[in-house]
């Protein structure tokens, strides 16, 4: 089995018996490699000490994930390793209380035996998602929403017996947390074929217990014209689609393609939206690319905005842009009226997109003799203004319409 080759720990120290199950079996029958191999294995019996002499052993994390049942992580570079205690009198009863039969396959380490007992392994080469049984699902109703995430992670099909008990069991989701429901939804909106399924999630109302507000009946036909938008916009601007799918951050892997997917599903009223995406335990960066949109999509898609207009706009979008322009098309706009923006927003030198300072508040204060104030900030904004509308080139000319604004401001004021 590939999941065993070049270990960063000796099998020889964990007990027998010990089984791997879950995703690493799985994709192995799958025949799919991951960048990073998360290892499942079940022991008999003290399986959070086990785990945690492993890592003593090779000084490698360890994180305690159920003290109850018995669970815990080892973490090495590249790869973690999850010790669960064996729940039932044999590894064919901790099988038996598994989600799907594609989940409930073991490997015996020590004798190279599989042990299959639902047909897990003829469900994987028909790639069919069957429940073990109804009863699991309802012990954790989680479950339900797993099935689509992991349909659209490996490409599956949800068997109809199945498909049935999930749509029935249904308003079990809203007892679990929401914290648990975000990881299965981040994970499903980044797979390849998410789109897919999210309109599956849809149609069988697996969200409307979180989302509360009825996602609207053209929900499907926005969400193909989002990624109808995406594919036109990499034929003519690769960049913006290799920005579109950047993390957010180094500990948030999620892009703004898929928080511009889920923002399809939320009223586009800015307040609800938020309630929604709060309800869900979204990341404060989350939200604030959600509010970004909803904030400055209408001035995308409403009258041609003047340079002034555009250096704030661009100014309040940010890192967004490439979604805004997502949004945009999607809703409409066509890709040859975006072209200025765009091509704005591609060239780092542009001024109005990327502005670069021609004098500095310290400059100001000390060529105008000002104090420390609010009215700096704006003399430095309506300086770029200037600059971007060509009345104005040098750091010289920047001082003499500075002391011109003030002047003007005062003459007001008289």
């Amino acid at each position: 089995m590939q999941f065993l080759a070049n270990l960063p720990f000796d099998l020889n120290l964990l007990p027998q018996p010990v089984y791997v199950v879950g995703g690493a079996v799985r994709d192995c029958l799958l025949g799919r490699v991951r960048a990073e191999l998360d290892l499942d294995l079940v022991v008999a019996t003290s399986a959070v000490a086990v785990a945690r002499q492993l890592a003593t052993t090779y000084r490698a994390g360890f994180v305690l994930l159920d003290a109850e049942r018995q669970i815990a992580r080892v973490v090495f570079p590249g790869m973690t390793v999850d010790i669960a205690q064996q729940d039932g009198a044999s590894i064919v009863a901790d099988l038996a209380r598994r989600d799907y039969t594609l989940n409930a396959i073991a490997y015996d380490i020590q004798t190279g035996a599989t042990i299959d007992p639902f047909n897990g392994s003829e469900d994987v080469q028909q790639r069919l998602l069957r429940m073990v049984g109804r009863d699991n699902l309802v012990s954790d109703p989680l479950r339900l929403l797993r099935a689509y995430r992991q349909a659209a992670q490996i490409g599956l099909t949800i068997e109809p017996a199945t498909h049935r008990a999930i749509r029935e069991l249904v308003p079990l989701l809203t007892t679990v947390a929401a914290e648990r429901v975000l990881a299965e939804l981040r994970y499903l909106l980044q797979a390849p074929t998410s789109s897919q399924w999210l309109a599956a999630m849809v149609a069988d109302d697996l969200l409307m217990g979180w989302l509360e507000i009825p996602v609207g009946a053209d929900f499907p036909a926005r969400l193909t014209e989002f990624d109808r938008a995406v594919k036109s916009i990499d034929r003519h601007y690769p960049a913006l689609v290799l920005a579109l799918d950047r993390p957010l951050r180094a500990t948030i892997s999620i892009s703004r393609r898929s928080i511009g997917k889920f923002m399809l599903l939320l009223s586009p009223e800015l307040q609800l939206a938020t309630v929604q995406m709060s309800r869900l335990t979204f990341s404060a960066i989350e939200m604030q690319v959600v509010t970004t949109a909803i904030t400055y999509l209408p001035q995308l898609v409403g009258i041609e905005m003047s340079l002034r207009e555009q250096y704030f706009w661009f100014q309040a979008v940010g890192d967004n842009f490439s979604l805004m322009v997502v949004l945009a098309i999607g809703s409409g706009v066509e890709l040859v009226n975006l072209a200025p923006l765009i091509d704005r927003y591609c060239d780092p030198l542009n001024q109005v997109a990327h502005p670069t300072p021609l004098v500095s508040g310290r400059d100001l204060m000390a060529g105008l003799e000002l104090p420390p104030s609010p009215m700096i900030g704006k003399l430095l904004t309506e300086i770029q203004i200037a600059r971007i509308m060509d009345k104005i080139a040098t750091p010289t000319e920047a001082i003499q319409f500075a002391r011109a604004f003030i002047q003007s401001i005062e003459q007001q004021q008289k």
